[in-house]
């Protein structure tokens, strides 16, 4: 048993069939919608096998230096010795001398209590440190790169919590020294801090810090930030030594370290 195809009724009530032929402007609409669909996903399709979502070159620049903590050396990072060229007091050039690196490891014992909370929205992934001479071997400085667990969005909002409560200049949020024995950094301790600097990137996950002190030991009543040691007249005794721009300095160049070994900077070193 067959089936005849389904009928209808045209305008006039007479019977048509249902199955019949689509009409030419039908036909060219149907294959517009066809192509139309084809290219929007042939685009989408393309977007996705290349990776293109807009800014993923800032994004993966961000990322590469998240993992700069064990793919670039020491060296590198810290190298043996610093050219600061006019980065002393009347601009006068420096010269620092790596003395000890220490084990890099995590924030545990290595930063005092109350900075360890205010950094932990965004996390501490890997700490690294190193402690530098001047020339003359009177003053010391430990320069730090901390890299975080934070996004670019975390480094964003904790800058700004920064500038807005100005978190570097409170003398409770200083960094600890790293002093090792055997060195002139030997008693370069957590009384001897006089002055220093921290500073939160943007475009890494990372803060950069630095600290001085002198290399005899003698203590520190109040450290002073290291941006108010470099004032035009500062008269306190870390500043007419000169420790605002050991900490500044170094802090400075080391920033440049790492620079180079990640993609295009975004801000300037600070």
């Amino acid at each position: 048993m067959t089936f005849g195809q389904p009928e209808g009724y045209d305008a006039h009530a007479r019977p048509r069939p249902l199955g019949g032929r689509l009409g030419p402007q039908a036909v060219a609409a149907a294959v517009c919608l066809v192509l139309g669909m084809g290219l929007v996903t042939g685009a989408v399709t393309g977007s996705w096998l290349a990776g293109d979502s807009g800014d993923g070159g800032e994004r993966s620049a961000f990322t590469e230096a998240a993992e700069l903590w064990h793919s670039v050396p020491v060296d590198e990072l810290f190298p043996p010795t610093v050219q600061g060229q006019g980065a002393g007091p009347g601009s006068a050039d420096r010269t620092w001398t790596r003395i000890a690196v220490a084990p890099d490891g995590d924030c545990a014992k290595a930063l005092d209590p109350l900075l360890d909370k205010v950094l932990a929205p965004v996390g501490c992934r890997r700490l690294l440190r190193a402690t530098y001479a001047d020339a003359t071997r009177s003053h010391v400085t430990t320069v730090g790169l901390l890299f975080t667990r934070g996004d670019a969005a975390a480094m964003t909002a904790l800058k700004a919590r920064f500038e807005k409560e100005h978190l570097a200049e409170r003398t409770d949020l200083v960094p600890l020294p790293y002093a090792r024995k055997g060195t002139v950094a030997e008693g370069f301790g957590a009384r001897q801090r006089a002055a220093w600097t921290v500073s939160v990137l943007t475009d890494a996950p990372v803060v950069v810090y630095a600290v001085s002190g002198w290399a005899d030991g003698r203590t520190v009543d109040t450290p002073e930030p290291a941006g108010r040691a470099l004032e035009s007249g500062a008269d306190s005794a870390p500043a007419q030594a000169g420790l605002g721009h050991e900490a500044r300095g170094l802090a400075d160049r080391v920033e440049r370290a790492l620079r180079k070994n990640v993609g295009p900077p975004t801000e300037q070193p600070s």
